[in-house]
Protein backbone atom coordinates (compact mmCIF):
# COMPACT_ATOMS: atom_id res chain seq x y z
CA UNK A 1 0.00 0.00 0.00
CA UNK A 2 1.56 3.65 -0.81
CA UNK A 3 2.19 6.04 1.65
CA UNK A 4 0.65 9.54 1.78
CA UNK A 5 4.00 10.77 0.03
CA UNK A 6 3.98 8.23 -2.88
CA UNK A 7 0.48 9.99 -3.63
CA UNK A 8 -1.12 6.64 -2.61
CA UNK A 9 -3.67 5.24 -0.17
CA UNK A 10 -2.45 6.33 3.51
CA UNK A 11 -0.20 3.60 5.55
CA UNK A 12 -1.64 1.12 7.31
CA UNK A 13 -1.76 1.90 10.61
CA UNK A 14 -0.59 -0.73 13.76
CA UNK A 15 -2.94 -3.84 14.05
CA UNK A 16 -5.41 -3.68 16.70
CA UNK A 17 -5.17 -6.72 19.25
CA UNK A 18 -8.70 -7.93 19.05
CA UNK A 19 -10.80 -7.37 16.02
CA UNK A 20 -13.86 -5.09 15.66
CA UNK A 21 -16.80 -3.76 13.15
CA UNK A 22 -16.68 -0.50 11.12
CA UNK A 23 -20.00 -0.10 12.33
CA UNK A 24 -20.70 2.40 8.69
CA UNK A 25 -19.14 2.37 5.28
CA UNK A 26 -19.78 3.20 1.84
CA UNK A 27 -18.03 0.55 -0.40
CA UNK A 28 -19.70 2.13 -3.45
CA UNK A 29 -18.64 5.29 -3.43
CA UNK A 30 -15.34 6.88 -4.27
CA UNK A 31 -13.43 10.58 -3.59
CA UNK A 32 -11.48 12.70 -5.85
CA UNK A 33 -11.90 10.84 -9.07
CA UNK A 34 -10.89 7.72 -8.15
CA UNK A 35 -12.11 3.94 -9.17
CA UNK A 36 -14.12 2.61 -6.20
CA UNK A 37 -11.55 0.00 -4.53
CA UNK A 38 -12.32 -3.52 -5.38
CA UNK A 39 -14.03 -4.99 -2.09
CA UNK A 40 -12.19 -7.90 -1.62
CA UNK A 41 -9.28 -5.30 -1.72
CA UNK A 42 -10.82 -3.03 1.13
CA UNK A 43 -12.26 -6.39 3.19
CA UNK A 44 -8.25 -8.23 3.21
CA UNK A 45 -6.54 -4.56 3.87
CA UNK A 46 -9.15 -4.02 6.69
CA UNK A 47 -8.95 -7.61 8.42
CA UNK A 48 -5.09 -7.32 8.22
CA UNK A 49 -5.45 -4.66 10.72
CA UNK A 50 -8.04 -5.72 12.95
CA UNK A 51 -11.22 -5.10 11.19
CA UNK A 52 -13.12 -7.99 10.30
CA UNK A 53 -16.46 -7.11 9.64
CA UNK A 54 -18.09 -4.25 7.88
CA UNK A 55 -21.51 -2.31 7.61
CA UNK A 56 -21.80 -1.10 4.46
CA UNK A 57 -24.89 1.36 4.30
CA UNK A 58 -26.63 2.00 1.07
CA UNK A 59 -28.18 5.38 0.91
CA UNK A 60 -30.16 5.46 -2.17
CA UNK A 61 -32.65 2.94 -3.90
CA UNK A 62 -29.37 2.23 -6.54
CA UNK A 63 -26.90 1.97 -3.58
CA UNK A 64 -29.14 -0.16 -1.64
CA UNK A 65 -29.55 -2.70 -4.32
CA UNK A 66 -26.00 -3.06 -4.31
CA UNK A 67 -25.64 -3.22 -0.69
CA UNK A 68 -28.01 -5.83 -0.88
CA UNK A 69 -25.89 -8.04 -3.26
CA UNK A 70 -22.57 -7.16 -1.83
CA UNK A 71 -24.03 -8.49 1.97
CA UNK A 72 -24.66 -11.98 -0.26
CA UNK A 73 -22.08 -12.65 -1.37
CA UNK A 74 -19.30 -11.53 1.31
CA UNK A 75 -19.39 -13.12 4.98
CA UNK A 76 -17.57 -10.17 6.49
CA UNK A 77 -20.12 -7.67 5.02
CA UNK A 78 -23.79 -7.12 6.19
CA UNK A 79 -25.96 -4.32 5.08
CA UNK A 80 -27.79 -1.28 5.36
CA UNK A 81 -30.56 0.61 3.57
CA UNK A 82 -32.40 3.55 3.52
CA UNK A 83 -33.09 6.96 1.59
CA UNK A 84 -30.54 9.47 3.00
CA UNK A 85 -32.53 12.52 4.42
CA UNK A 86 -30.90 14.92 2.11
CA UNK A 87 -32.67 12.43 -0.93
CA UNK A 88 -36.34 12.38 0.45
CA UNK A 89 -37.03 16.08 -0.41
CA UNK A 90 -36.20 15.18 -4.53
CA UNK A 91 -38.18 12.38 -3.64
CA UNK A 92 -41.06 13.80 -2.55
CA UNK A 93 -40.94 16.70 -5.72
CA UNK A 94 -40.76 13.77 -8.24
CA UNK A 95 -44.02 12.52 -5.91
CA UNK A 96 -42.21 8.54 -5.63
CA UNK A 97 -41.07 9.09 -1.99
CA UNK A 98 -43.54 6.84 -0.59
CA UNK A 99 -43.18 3.92 -3.16
CA UNK A 100 -38.81 4.31 -2.99
CA UNK A 101 -39.42 4.09 0.81
CA UNK A 102 -41.47 0.50 0.37
CA UNK A 103 -39.05 -0.85 -1.84
CA UNK A 104 -36.27 -0.29 0.38
CA UNK A 105 -38.75 -2.39 2.97
CA UNK A 106 -38.53 -5.17 0.54
CA UNK A 107 -34.72 -4.86 0.80
CA UNK A 108 -35.01 -5.23 4.32
CA UNK A 109 -36.22 -8.99 4.03
CA UNK A 110 -33.35 -10.49 2.98
CA UNK A 111 -31.28 -11.69 5.90
CA UNK A 112 -27.93 -10.32 5.46
CA UNK A 113 -29.57 -6.72 5.79
CA UNK A 114 -29.24 -5.91 9.59
CA UNK A 115 -29.71 -2.00 9.49
CA UNK A 116 -32.30 1.04 8.24
CA UNK A 117 -30.15 3.94 7.73
CA UNK A 118 -28.82 5.82 7.06
CA UNK A 119 -31.89 8.37 7.93
CA UNK A 120 -32.89 10.84 10.26
CA UNK A 121 -32.21 14.75 9.63
CA UNK A 122 -30.02 16.64 8.03
CA UNK A 123 -30.58 20.81 8.00
CA UNK A 124 -26.82 21.56 6.49
CA UNK A 125 -27.58 20.22 2.87
CA UNK A 126 -31.35 20.52 2.78
CA UNK A 127 -33.32 24.18 3.46
CA UNK A 128 -36.62 24.70 5.27
CA UNK A 129 -38.67 23.77 2.24
CA UNK A 130 -37.34 19.95 2.70
CA UNK A 131 -37.77 19.40 6.30
CA UNK A 132 -41.34 18.04 5.73
CA UNK A 133 -39.85 15.43 3.72
CA UNK A 134 -37.21 14.62 6.10
CA UNK A 135 -39.71 14.22 8.80
CA UNK A 136 -41.58 12.14 7.22
CA UNK A 137 -39.06 9.83 5.60
CA UNK A 138 -37.87 9.79 8.94
CA UNK A 139 -40.89 8.42 10.43
CA UNK A 140 -41.17 5.82 7.95
CA UNK A 141 -37.78 4.57 8.28
CA UNK A 142 -38.52 4.23 11.69
CA UNK A 143 -41.29 2.14 11.33
CA UNK A 144 -39.50 0.00 9.04
CA UNK A 145 -36.69 -0.69 11.35
CA UNK A 146 -39.50 -1.70 14.26
CA UNK A 147 -41.51 -3.52 11.33
CA UNK A 148 -38.29 -5.67 10.21
CA UNK A 149 -36.69 -6.04 13.98
CA UNK A 150 -33.93 -4.43 12.55
CA UNK A 151 -31.46 -2.00 13.93
CA UNK A 152 -32.06 1.48 13.02
CA UNK A 153 -28.38 3.98 11.68
CA UNK A 154 -29.34 7.90 12.22
CA UNK A 155 -28.27 10.34 10.41
CA UNK A 156 -28.01 13.81 12.33
CA UNK A 157 -26.46 17.54 11.13
CA UNK A 158 -27.79 20.03 12.71
CA UNK A 159 -31.39 18.40 13.90
CA UNK A 160 -30.41 17.40 16.78
CA UNK A 161 -33.63 18.82 19.04
CA UNK A 162 -35.72 17.54 16.15
CA UNK A 163 -34.15 13.96 15.85
CA UNK A 164 -34.37 12.80 19.74
CA UNK A 165 -38.16 14.43 19.19
CA UNK A 166 -39.19 12.38 16.36
CA UNK A 167 -37.31 9.33 18.20
CA UNK A 168 -39.87 9.80 21.49
CA UNK A 169 -42.74 10.37 19.56
CA UNK A 170 -42.24 7.39 16.78
CA UNK A 171 -40.74 5.11 19.73
CA UNK A 172 -37.38 4.41 19.39
CA UNK A 173 -36.32 1.13 17.19
CA UNK A 174 -34.85 -1.35 20.20
CA UNK A 175 -31.31 -0.75 18.66
CA UNK A 176 -30.96 2.42 17.94
CA UNK A 177 -27.73 4.21 16.44
CA UNK A 178 -26.49 7.70 16.15
CA UNK A 179 -24.20 6.93 13.32
CA UNK A 180 -21.38 9.43 13.22
CA UNK A 181 -22.01 11.30 16.30
CA UNK A 182 -21.98 14.88 16.58
CA UNK A 183 -23.85 16.12 19.94
CA UNK A 184 -22.25 17.51 22.94
CA UNK A 185 -21.67 15.88 26.53
CA UNK A 186 -25.56 16.72 27.44
CA UNK A 187 -26.95 14.49 24.23
CA UNK A 188 -24.39 11.61 25.11
CA UNK A 189 -25.61 11.45 28.54
CA UNK A 190 -29.68 11.79 26.82
CA UNK A 191 -28.71 9.09 24.39
CA UNK A 192 -27.45 6.93 26.72
CA UNK A 193 -30.33 7.19 28.79
CA UNK A 194 -32.88 6.42 26.38
CA UNK A 195 -30.57 3.05 25.65
CA UNK A 196 -29.40 4.08 22.05
CA UNK A 197 -26.06 3.49 20.98
CA UNK A 198 -23.58 5.93 19.92
CA UNK A 199 -20.62 5.68 16.62
CA UNK A 200 -17.93 7.70 16.58
CA UNK A 201 -15.42 8.49 13.36
CA UNK A 202 -12.28 9.92 12.53
CA UNK A 203 -13.84 13.12 13.67
CA UNK A 204 -13.26 12.23 16.98
CA UNK A 205 -9.28 12.52 16.50
CA UNK A 206 -9.46 16.33 14.73
CA UNK A 207 -8.48 18.93 16.80
CA UNK A 208 -11.29 21.23 16.74
CA UNK A 209 -12.94 18.48 18.26
CA UNK A 210 -12.89 18.90 22.15
CA UNK A 211 -16.83 18.75 22.36
CA UNK A 212 -16.81 15.61 20.87
CA UNK A 213 -14.40 14.03 22.76
CA UNK A 214 -15.91 15.43 25.76
CA UNK A 215 -19.09 13.63 24.68
CA UNK A 216 -17.09 10.18 23.93
CA UNK A 217 -15.69 10.48 27.27
CA UNK A 218 -19.37 10.34 29.00
CA UNK A 219 -20.45 7.36 27.35
CA UNK A 220 -20.10 4.05 28.90
CA UNK A 221 -18.27 1.28 26.79
CA UNK A 222 -21.02 -0.59 26.22
CA UNK A 223 -22.72 2.06 24.44
CA UNK A 224 -19.86 2.62 22.21
CA UNK A 225 -19.71 1.75 18.19
CA UNK A 226 -16.81 2.52 16.11
CA UNK A 227 -16.84 3.36 12.57
CA UNK A 228 -15.30 5.29 9.41
CA UNK A 229 -18.22 7.02 7.08
CA UNK A 230 -15.68 6.18 3.87
CA UNK A 231 -14.64 7.27 1.73
CA UNK A 232 -15.35 10.26 4.50
CA UNK A 233 -14.14 12.01 7.62
CA UNK A 234 -10.96 10.43 7.51
CA UNK A 235 -9.07 10.29 10.70
CA UNK A 236 -5.89 12.40 11.70
CA UNK A 237 -3.13 12.31 10.32
CA UNK A 238 -4.55 11.77 7.37
CA UNK A 239 -7.70 13.97 7.31
CA UNK A 240 -8.82 15.21 4.02
CA UNK A 241 -7.20 11.85 2.07
CA UNK A 242 -10.16 8.71 1.17
CA UNK A 243 -11.23 7.14 4.07
CA UNK A 244 -11.54 3.28 4.39
CA UNK A 245 -12.03 0.70 6.82
CA UNK A 246 -8.69 -0.38 7.42
CA UNK A 247 -7.61 2.95 9.04
CA UNK A 248 -10.32 2.38 12.15
CA UNK A 249 -7.43 1.57 14.56
CA UNK A 250 -6.55 5.20 14.50
CA UNK A 251 -10.02 6.44 15.82
CA UNK A 252 -9.95 3.07 18.31
CA UNK A 253 -6.36 4.33 19.48
CA UNK A 254 -7.84 7.54 19.88
CA UNK A 255 -10.87 6.90 21.74
CA UNK A 256 -9.14 4.66 24.21
CA UNK A 257 -7.12 7.45 24.75
CA UNK A 258 -10.24 10.02 25.62
CA UNK A 259 -11.62 7.11 27.98
CA UNK A 260 -8.97 6.65 29.59
CA UNK A 261 -8.95 2.92 28.77
CA UNK A 262 -6.86 0.35 27.22
CA UNK A 263 -7.04 -0.36 23.33
CA UNK A 264 -7.64 -4.10 24.26
CA UNK A 265 -10.62 -3.23 26.58
CA UNK A 266 -12.19 -0.77 24.19
CA UNK A 267 -11.76 -3.36 21.14
CA UNK A 268 -13.54 -5.80 23.29
CA UNK A 269 -16.67 -3.79 23.98
CA UNK A 270 -16.77 -2.33 20.68
CA UNK A 271 -16.69 -5.99 19.31
CA UNK A 272 -19.00 -7.24 21.14
CA UNK A 273 -21.84 -4.61 21.29
CA UNK A 274 -21.72 -4.54 17.47
CA UNK A 275 -22.73 -8.34 17.25
CA UNK A 276 -25.66 -7.22 20.11
CA UNK A 277 -26.84 -4.65 17.35
CA UNK A 278 -26.43 -6.51 14.07
CA UNK A 279 -26.37 -10.10 15.36
CA UNK A 280 -23.40 -12.29 13.94
CA UNK A 281 -21.91 -11.86 10.80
Amino acid sequence: MSGDREGGRPPAPDPLPIPVADNHCHLDISRDDAPVQPLEEVVDQARAVGVDRLVQIGSDLAAARWTVRVAVGHPAVLGGVAIHPNEAPGHEAAGDLDDVIDEIGELARHPRVRVIGESGLDYFRTGPEGVAAQHHAFRRHIALAKEHGLALQIHDRDAHDDVLRILAEEGAPEKTVLHCFSGDMEMARECVRRGYYLSFAGTVTFKNAQGLRNALAVTPLEHLLVETDAPYLTPTPHRGRANAPYLVPLTVRAMAATLNTSVPQLCEAISATSESVYGPW
